[in-house]
């Protein structure tokens, strides 16, 4: 009799003391479904949209970039100027510096690369993929990123030098503003290179992003 209300008293304390396996799993999976769940949803929204900010980006750097790749290539007049009372033939156009030629070939550049990320984007956000497939795209895409920038911005800037040199002419020879008689001229091209500083904080901005999404994946 005392030796089976020992064992009897044990098996009690080992039912009281450990819960059913059954209940176990049922909280495991009450709680995966209350933490887990949300958070992924909310990480999935938020890269959802920076996807959507990424694929705007490039669509705006391409529409700036064309802006001022078509408005510097149409950039051309012909007029006439009086120096020292003799009316002098000017004839203006974009290819007559090598500024200007310098801004058309890195808009071309930029619009292509911004228009391939946009595709690349693009095409991965409707499949519901990460933007970049790998850490070394991602790093590839943000290097190309900087490099476009610095190269839009140094261009921007030889082309508003040669543009604020024919705003002002050159006082010292006598030689008056040329934007007086090319006004068309001049207005082309000051909006392309207004358009090109835009192509240039575009980029800058997706460098942000691509550093932004490096330093989280």
């Amino acid at each position: 009799m005392l030796m089976g209300a020992k064992t009897e008293t044990v098996i009690e304390m080992n039912t009281e003391g450990k819960d059913p396996p059954e209940t176990k799993a049922a909280a495991i999976a009450e709680t995966d479904g209350g933490m887990t769940g949300p958070l992924v949803t909310e990480r999935g929204a938020i890269r959802r949209k920076a996807d959507i900010m990424d694929v705007v980006l490039r669509a705006l750097c391409v529409l700036t970039s064309v802006t001022a790749l078509s408005l510097m290539v149409t950039a051309k007049e012909a007029s006439t100027i009086t120096v020292y009372g003799f009316n002098i033939p000017l004839r203006s156009k974009w290819s007559f510096s090598y500024a200007f030629e310098y801004l058309v070939g890195v808009s071309a550049a930029v619009a292509v690369h911004a228009m391939l990320q946009l595709l690349i984007t693009g095409s991965r956000l409707l499949r519901r993929s990460p933007p970049a497939p790998s850490r070394n795209h991602a790093w590839l895409v943000c290097v190309a990123d900087q490099v476009f920038t610095y190269a839009m911005m140094s261009a921007g800037s030889a082309a508003a030098g040669v543009s604020n040199l024919n705003h002002t002419g050159i006082r010292h020879l006598a030689l008056p503003s040329l934007c007086k008689p090319l006004r068309g001229f001049c207005d082309r091209v000051a909006a392309s290179i207004a358009f090109a500083f835009m192509s240039c904080f575009l980029l800058a901005v997706s460098v942000v992003a691509d550093v932004v999404w490096l330093s989280k994946s």
